[in-house]
């Protein structure tokens, strides 16, 4: 992709984001959206389909950033709790972006677009794992229910003690993990 379009998908993105930011998707049209981003409509359906591949678009990518500055990767494998603590730690470092994006009726995004994202990273670093049935139901168990857990009970018991408590099922859970 060439610094033009770069330039493009970003000033969408920041526009979107800022009618996001105080309207709910579906009240969003491509042409205010393209007023504010100062793009014809053209440009923006070079780019998407609508505001919900606008949207999805921008989900995943947030969430591919986030764990592309993960620090050690391996710990996805060696070290389960520390791996999940840094991810929600990330998640809650950028809340205000992610309570943009992922609110309304894109809230159960957020923890499919993150599972679908740890799924393509752990996969590339496993690449095996990918057709084993019970590694995936165990990623899937572990991501959603670690979303909804912490969604759950962050107001209630704080943060600390949440990653806490997450972190140490996750590692009891981690020894179903193929060698």
């Amino acid at each position: 992709m060439d610094l033009r379009q770069k330039k493009t998908k970003q000033t969408i993105f920041n526009a979107f984001l800022q009618l996001r930011a105080h309207k709910e998707i579906e009240r969003i049209t491509i042409k205010e959206l393209c007023q504010l981003a100062q793009i014809s409509k053209a440009t923006f359906y070079l780019h998407y389909r609508d505001i919900y591949d606008l949207s999805e678009s921008l989900c995943r990518t947030a969430i591919e950033e986030l764990l592309g500055r993960i620090s050690r990767p391996e710990n996805f494998w060696e070290n389960t709790s520390l791996f999940i603590q840094e991810v929600s730690l990330s998640i809650h470092g950028q809340k205000h972006m992610f309570d943009i994006l992922f609110s309304g009726s894109q809230r159960y995004l957020l923890p499919q677009t993150l599972e679908s994202c740890i799924r393509d990273y752990a996969f590339a670093m496993r690449p095996e794992l990918e057709a084993d049935a019970g590694f995936n139901i165990l990623l899937s168990y572990q991501i959603q229910g670690s979303y909804y857990t912490y969604m759950e009970n962050i107001e209630r018991y704080g943060l600390e003690y949440v990653l806490k408590c997450l972190g140490e099922i996750s590692d009891s859970l981690s020894k179903y993990i193929p060698g």
